[in-house]
């Protein structure tokens, strides 16, 4: 130590020489350094969040006895609601995994899916009012065609078929004609002049699409030109050559809104779902 240093007066040593030369600080320092180093080669797993915890709140648990209750019109025992809870336990660790692969991405199904709860959220009936008996009468009005009956047809027939009687099978079927004319429906002759037949012989009240459905488009549109009463054809249908005898023909109609006030009240509600799903796309 020099002497003018000592001396009253003379100049002092500066603050931040006197820290940086304290042991505590280099202990600090090295620490701190040792410590940071130490975290990044060895870091910690992190501790669990709330995220990573399934809940099951009293309602949940309400929620899955009312429906089993509901399929099995008893209560669960506590077996199965423990199978329950197990069920419902599973099935959140798999769909949270699943959101963790991204398994939802891309998927047509789960899009689909999303899609439909999409509409059915914009489907909430509670927000479509009961319309009024003036309000449905005049809707009706305006969608009369929609509530259209189809006409009705009672007929019987004679089948030839082509497997069995080959190219001269349709001329088998206007020999056969002769010989039933003015004969009644139920006439023997008629049950023994044609062929078996893989379906019916008689069909009582049908609508179009119902004889489309067996003969085809074309045999049905036949039908309904032919005059009731007696024996006509021959009619070719998919499946051959018919004579047809036709007991009633019962035209289509629209009824009136009286008669089906229920029906009209559903399609109402449907086309105000259609509407509000429009509203919201």
């Amino acid at each position: 130590m020099s002497v003018s240093s000592a001396l009253p007066g003379g100049p002092q040593p500066s603050r931040v020489r006197r820290w940086l030369s304290e042991p505590l600080l280099h202990f600090l320092v090295i620490g701190g350094a040792l410590f940071a180093i130490y975290g990044a080669l060895n870091p910690q797993t992190a501790a669990p969040s709330q995220a990573n915890q399934i809940r099951l709140t009293r309602e949940d648990l309400r929620q899955m006895t009312m429906v089993w209750a509901a399929k099995w019109q008893r209560p669960p025992t506590p077996e199965e609601m423990h199978s329950l809870i197990e069920n419902k336990i599973r099935d959140e660790i798999l769909y949270r995994e699943s959101l963790a692969l991204g398994l939802d991405q891309n998927d047509t199904i789960v899009r689909r899916r999303l899609a439909q709860k999409m509409e059915f959220l914009a489907e909430d009936t509670s927000a479509i009012g009961d319309p009024s008996t003036a309000e449905l009468k005049a809707w009706f009005e305006q969608n009369r065609s929609n509530f259209a009956l189809p006409g009705r047809i009672s007929f019987r027939h004679v089948y030839f078929s082509p497997d069995q009687r080959g190219l001269g099978v349709r001329d088998a079927a206007v020999d056969a004609l002769e010989k039933l004319v003015d004969k009644p429906a139920d006439s023997p002759v008629a049950a023994d002049i044609g062929d078996r037949f893989m379906f019916q012989d008689y069909y009582a009240d049908r609508a179009p699409e119902q004889v489309a459905s067996v003969f085809g488009t074309a045999f049905a549109q036949s039908l309904s030109g032919l005059k009731p009463g007696a024996w006509l054809g021959p009619i070719e249908s998919g499946l051959g050559w018919h004579l047809v005898f036709v007991d009633s023909i019962t035209p289509g109609r629209v009824p009136m809104f009286e008669e089906i006030e229920p029906e009209v009240k559903a399609e109402w509600i449907n086309a105000q779902r259609a509407e509000a799903r429009r509203k919201m796309f």
